[in-house]
């Protein structure tokens, strides 16, 4: 749009003056180039935002992973299947949401304050997965709280869930180091041992090779 009216200007400008004149404008690819160059750094810039935002809530939090575990079980009984650092309904406070599936089938997600422990509430909740999940925790000799702490040894504990899905079932932790880099780790259901997510390693690398290109 630029690029025309400039063209226009100058021509307008050659026949009333009765003279030539050239016009120097910048051609669509640089246009789009420039664009693509500009939304590439504001999307740079959304990350860099997020990751600081992600830094902030971590170091907010007095509570570890494991101790909101704790604090959940002993408001609510039953068998914790996730639990996160995370804002509550969107908004600035930042808690530790944990899901527990109690003995009678009944989802409870309850929020435990980061800085000291305390349960700020809890309410019920509709999933249609007990089965899977019952079904994965089978057997199993880790639980949620031991999954965390396990992987504390890798950074701070940001997350834990249980992943049912697929053939080798497992917890899945997210740490965050000090300085902010993230890693997905998954925790034996049997043994505890800690190992790195190669999957999420390798959509990482994926996503870096679209954003190179």
């Amino acid at each position: 749009m630029k690029r025309n009216i400039v063209i226009a200007a100058v021509t307008a400008a050659a026949l009333i003056g009765g003279g030539t004149a050239t016009a120097l404008a910048t051609t669509g690819d640089d246009e789009g180039s420039a664009r693509q160059a500009a939304t590439s750094q504001l999307s740079n810039d959304d990350v860099r935002d997020d990751r600081d935002d992600d830094a902030e809530k971590t170091a907010s939090a007095d509570v570890t992973a494991s101790e909101a575990i704790a604090s959940a079980l002993k408001h609510t009984s039953g068998t914790v299947v996730s639990a996160e650092l995370d804002d509550e309904d969107d908004s600035d406070k930042v808690v530790w949401t944990v899901d527990v599936l109690s003995g009678d089938n009944t989802w409870h997600s309850v929020s435990v304050d980061p800085a000291n422990g305390k349960v700020l509430g809890s309410h019920t909740d509709d999933e249609d997965d007990t089965a899977q999940v019952r079904a994965a925790l089978k057997g199993s000799s880790v639980t949620a709280g031991e999954a965390a702490k396990a992987a504390a040894g890798k950074g701070v504990v940001t997350s834990v869930d249980l992943d049912d899905d697929g053939k080798k079932k497992s917890w899945e932790a997210e740490t965050r180091t000090s300085g902010g880099a993230e890693q997905d780790w998954k925790i034996d259901l049997a043994s505890g041992k800690v190992t790195a997510d190669r999957a999420d390693a390798q959509d990482d690398d994926a996503d870096h090779a679209d954003d190179q290109d």
